[in-house]
């Protein structure tokens, strides 16, 4: 009887280890550099155990009670300087266990201080440099480092996209002056995930390799895409009238959307045309108006028509373009309407491949607008808004029910003010303390609750820092394009409409009940001593959801 028992537990022990076994999935170097342009994975469903997170300089005194359930100087603004601890003449400003991935590094102002990465509980830091070396150099090599799609400034912003694996446990510290501001974005991989190596500083020939590739990807971004072996494209050419609705295609069977391309003829490209077009796509009569949005929301650009190349949409020419991947089992109907007062026309073309073979369950596209106005209709809200004691400055920007990922918003602002009367010393409206009016809307913090959690696992540091650039109070305003942040429209001035645009590709954020984003908003609609100013906002919401 002993040895009948110890058999089955040595059995149940072999099977629970073949278990394991399977469940595993090795990673190599080249595997995570896929993730940075893979848009068939963002309709995968979210693993056990993964999660993306952030760690910022935002402003300690901002937290949660909860013995009274209630924020408490949830407005607090002095985000340059926050950290977790000092560890003698260190600063910590991240750690997380593994397996995990940093996807992005960015700061306002990276200086001589050093940086210092210690992977997998090693005494001795992997990565020891200067804090802007990060930025500037590749390895120890001479040469100054040269993957412009994947580290990059944007108007004054520093952006460092190259990814950095850590099998066990990552932390970061920083010495000396090494500047003000920083984001660190990682995830935690799924279960059981097996790292080929955590980052040691250095690169395999594989890997840069990898990185080359991607950096040539990223930078044919609008031109090139994935391409399926099963493709078909279909051309739709579409008139609609004042007020009216039409459904431009139902596609029947297991498909997936992988490329759109909208194209108006100089004559039909009216101004009014990208606010008063609407798409409304809905899928496997599940998922009704999945997407609904004015096509100039929908493709990044906000009202008018403003040249610039995303990864996954943009702008050529008369051509707007999307990548996302937009798969269905049974049915896709694809719907615009207008809701102007004047008839449109424009092709549509939509390529598409065949998922016949696709059993395991995925994610649904969705792209929902909401604006000031939009209470509740339009809204991509599934949920009661978080009405939180404390919370007032947080204006939501999505929050759904559900399992998904969450991929990224198109945030349209429309500030206009009262000339000053008090002539300027510099510019159009001065510069530092010495401005004629606070004019700068984007203070605001990014903060993302995912599963209901209490306090947000991203706090951001303010609006501009989640996109990507930097100091934008500040003159002069320029425009700026890359593959995951974009800033396609802003006036010369800073007065009236601008568009900024933030993709999560490697970095989305997977959940498994609910996701909620919001983005502190300081300047009210109405806004100046008398109310005689405004700041409107609207926004596009790109998420999967089961």
């Amino acid at each position: 009887m002993m040895f009948r028992n110890r058999f089955f537990q040595l059995m149940f022990l072999s099977f629970l280890a073949i278990g394991q076994a399977i469940s595993q999935t090795k990673l190599t170097y080249p595997d995570l550099v896929d993730r940075l342009y893979d848009f068939e994975a963002l309709s995968k469903m979210p693993e056990p155990g993964e999660r993306t997170m952030n760690f910022s300089s935002y402003d300690r005194n901002s937290v949660y009670d909860s013995v009274t359930d209630t924020y408490l100087k949830w407005d607090a603004n002095s985000d340059g300087n926050g950290f977790i601890r000092k560890e003698g003449d260190e600063t910590v400003i991240f750690e997380a266990d593994g397996p995990g991935v940093i996807w992005r590094i960015w700061s306002a102002l990276a200086k001589e201080g050093h940086i210092k990465i210690y992977m997998d509980g090693e005494q001795t830091p992997s990565v020891d440099k200067p804090f802007r070396e990060l930025f500037e150099k590749f390895e120890d090599e001479y040469p100054p480092l040269n993957f412009p799609n994947m580290v990059m400034t944007l108007s004054r912003g520093r952006n460092f996209y190259i990814p950095m694996p850590f099998q066990k446990r990552c932390k970061i510290t920083m010495t000396g002056d090494w500047g003000n501001y920083y984001h660190i974005i990682y995830s935690k991989l799924p279960n059981g995930s097996i790292l080929e190596k955590s980052f040691d500083g250095t690169y395999s020939n594989e890997g840069k390799i990898a990185l080359a590739k991607a950096d040539r990807l990223l930078e044919n971004r609008g031109y090139d895409r994935k391409m399926y072996p099963d493709e078909q494209e279909e051309r739709f050419d579409v008139e609609i009238g004042p007020g009216d609705k039409k459904e431009i295609t139902e596609i029947l069977g297991s498909w997936a959307i992988n490329r759109l391309e909208l194209t108006f003829q100089d004559k039909d490209r009216s101004s009014d045309i990208y606010g008063d077009l609407w798409f409304d796509f809905s899928w496997d009569d599940k998922h009704l108006s999945a997407v609904h949005s004015p096509i100039g929301m929908f493709f990044g650009m906000g009202q008018n028509l403003a040249h610039y190349r995303g990864m996954p949409v943009g702008a050529m020419g008369n051509t707007l373009y999307s990548n996302w991947y937009m798969p269905f089992r049974k049915k896709g109907n694809l719907t615009i309407e207008n809701k102007g007062d004047k008839p449109y026309k424009f092709t549509l073309k939509v390529i598409r491949h065949g998922m016949e073979q696709q059993k395991e369950e995925f994610l649904y596209f969705n792209a929902k607008w909401h604006g000031d106005d939009s209470n509740g209709v339009d809204r991509p809200v599934d949920v009661s808004l978080t009405q939180d004691q404390g919370r007032e400055i947080d204006w939501p920007m999505i929050a759904v029910k559900g399992t998904g990922r969450f991929c990224g918003v198109s945030l349209h602002i429309a500030n206009f003010w009262e000339e000053p009367k008090e002539k300027p010393s510099s510019w159009w409206y001065g510069i530092g303390g010495e401005k004629t009016i606070d004019w700068w809307w984007g203070e605001g913090d990014e903060k993302f609750f995912v599963d209901g959690e209490k306090f947000p696992s991203t706090f951001g540091t303010g609006s501009e820092d989640y996109i990507g650039y930097a100091w934008s109070a500040e003159p002069p305003f320029p425009t700026f394009q890359s593959p995951f942040a974009s800033q396609p429209a802003t006036p010369l001035t800073g007065k009236g409409h601008t568009v900024v645009n933030r993709f999560h590709m490697a970095d989305n954020v997977p959940f498994s009940e609910s996701f909620e984003a919001y983005i502190e908003r300081y300047k009210g609609r109405t806004w100046g001593e008398h109310n005689e100013n405004i700041c409107e906002y609207d926004v596009v919401a790109y998420y999967y959801l089961k």
